[in-house]
């Protein structure tokens, strides 16, 4: 078991007139290698579900446990050593450094590793070519398209080889083309044996997955297998 949340609880003003459970007592597991999309509408949970499962916020009540390792009592020093060991993050506004070419972009969590300064650059141009931009290595943010700079933000993703790659809306900023190029290359690395979170408002999305997830009000209402739109 990979990832395994029992009875979570994420609680804003708990006790107080204005309580929100925004994760209302959740329980999941997710085996290592599934691609899962978990499908919400806004204020469904959704989001916050990936940041407690990404290790970014923690959860009010619950357990937690990431390839064995209970999460959730960690110090935020502990908590940033395994996010960069197991997690890649891909978001829906690429969060590249605007001063930085792609190649220095996907240098960087290579850095934070700890990784050869002598390996660096050989291993992000890997995973530039990967996703088809070790043309534009040497392009800034501001020089290419939205779907290249999230095919870049997929490179810095994977260039630690995480186990786990977490997407958040990563189509939402582009055309259905681009979009669907970028969920082919999850849909890709899901193949190679990587396991994918793929957070979606977006049931065309959650299609390119062979697993749902879904959620309403911070409850899972929905988790099932289907049929998968391969693209």
């Amino acid at each position: 078991m990979l990832i395994d949340i029992k009875d979570l609880y994420k609680i804003y003003n708990e006790g107080q007139e204005s309580e929100v459970r925004a994760l209302d007592g959740v329980s999941l597991q997710i085996d290592r290698g599934e691609f899962v999309a978990i499908v919400g509408a806004s204020g469904s949970g959704k989001s916050t579900m990936m940041n407690v499962l990404g290790c970014l916020d923690v959860p009010t009540h619950g357990q937690y446990e990431l390839n064995g390792t209970d999460v959730t009592s960690l110090k935020d020093k502990d908590l940033a050593r395994i996010r960069n060991r197991e997690i890649g993050f891909i978001f829906q506004g690429y969060n590249l450094l605007q001063d930085l070419n792609a190649l220095d972009n996907v240098i960087l969590p290579l850095i934070y590793r700890g990784t050869s300064i002598f390996e660096r650059e050989e291993i992000a141009m890997e995973a530039l070519r990967k996703v088809g931009m070790d043309g534009r290595a040497h392009h800034r943010p501001s020089q290419m398209s939205g779907g290249q700079q999230q095919r870049v933000a997929i490179a810095r993703a994977i260039a630690t080889h995480p186990p786990i790659i977490m997407a958040d809306e990563p189509t939402g900023a582009l055309d259905s083309k681009t979009g669907r190029h970028v969920l082919s290359i999850l849909q890709e690395l899901y193949r190679e044996g990587t396991t994918i979170l793929l957070i979606t408002h977006d049931d065309g999305i959650a299609a390119t997955a062979p697993r749902v997830v879904r959620l309403s009000d911070g409850k899972i209402v929905h988790d099932g297998h289907q049929e998968v739109d391969w693209l």
